[in-house]
């Protein structure tokens, strides 16, 4: 059996984030498919890649070469396969507004790309809050903006999905609401609550819980992910958190389980935004493609 591209994928997933368990959540498949890729993978290249431990799966010397040939191989197919219809000749400057969960978890590894497939366009790239952003926008100090599209109402800005981001509940290892056939926010507001503030989460939090019958038992508000991050894993509360900002280990190397709620809670827009009157320019054209391509979005006009 020969190498492929799925199992490159499936074992740079896992080696990413440690565990075959949020691989398999991050990119939407079973737990099973990816440990299967990967003992294949062990098979072709005659060597094992992970060491199973009780904290994960932790790269051989084997793995840590793979995993570098793999970026090359993933990197090149990507550059063949997206893109084709945007010219990498673009040139001049762009200037890119974003907010501080979409710079911290989103933005960086596209920015290379961009940098890469566009080595004549200069993109400058400002992170500020949502208002700010929109103001910008609105007077064209900033051509577009990367951000959290779900928190924009502004109908004088134009909008464009790219990804929809799961919020779960975060809890620690062995935590009893692991046990449970199903948890919902009534069982959620009697745990300590952490609430994350920045980007706007405590206000989208709000809503979601004022649409219930129960609210939070909020311990600390608090701008830093991290922060939620190690007073989950340490036993001290829970949140509701997306999963692009999840990973499975504190700081201080507590496990950090999630659990999916039974009650609606909204997902997490990211996407592009630009004022609805504005003219592109051939950077903002290559720029919103490149997104496009890269999600999959069905290329449309401008609108």
């Amino acid at each position: 059996m020969s190498l492929s591209l799925k199992q490159l994928r499936y074992f740079v997933a896992t080696a990413e984030v440690g565990q075959i368990s949020q691989a398999a959540v991050n990119l939407s498949i079973s737990q099973s498919a990816i440990t299967t890729a990967v003992k294949e993978l062990e098979r072709h290249v005659g060597a094992e890649l992970f060491v199973r431990t009780a904290h994960g799966m932790d790269l051989t010397p084997a793995g840590r070469e793979l995993l570098s040939h793999a970026y090359d191989i993933l990197k090149k197919v990507d550059d063949a396969t997206h893109l084709n219809a945007v010219s990498n000749t673009v040139e001049g400057s762009l200037t890119m507004a974003a907010t501080y969960t979409v710079i911290g978890y989103f933005l960086p590894y596209h920015i290379e790309r961009l940098q890469r497939l566009f080595p004549r366009l200069d993109i400058q790239l400002f992170e500020l809050n949502r208002e700010s952003i929109e103001e910008g926008l609105l007077t064209n100090r900033y051509d577009i903006a990367v951000l959290l599209t779900s928190n924009i109402l502004n109908p004088q800005l134009t909008t464009e999905k790219l990804l929809s981001s799961t919020r779960r509940l975060w809890v620690p290892t062995q935590h009893p609401l692991l046990q449970l056939p199903s948890v919902g926010l009534e069982e959620v507001s009697k745990e300590p609550y952490i609430m994350l503030t920045v980007d706007e989460a405590a206000h989208t939090a709000m809503k979601y819980w004022s649409a219930s019958l129960y609210q939070p038992k909020t311990i600390l508000r608090t701008s830093s992910v991290e922060a939620v991050r190690s007073m989950v894993g340490n036993g001290q509360g829970v949140a509701i958190l997306s999963d692009m900002v999840h990973r499975p280990w504190s700081l201080e190397g507590r496990r950090i389980e999630t659990i999916t709620m039974r009650d609606p809670v909204p997902a997490m827009d990211v996407g592009l935004a630009w004022r609805r009157t504005v003219e592109f320019t051939p950077a903002m054209l290559a720029v919103r493609s490149y997104f496009q391509q890269a999600f999959h979005i069905p290329v449309s006009r401008v609108a």
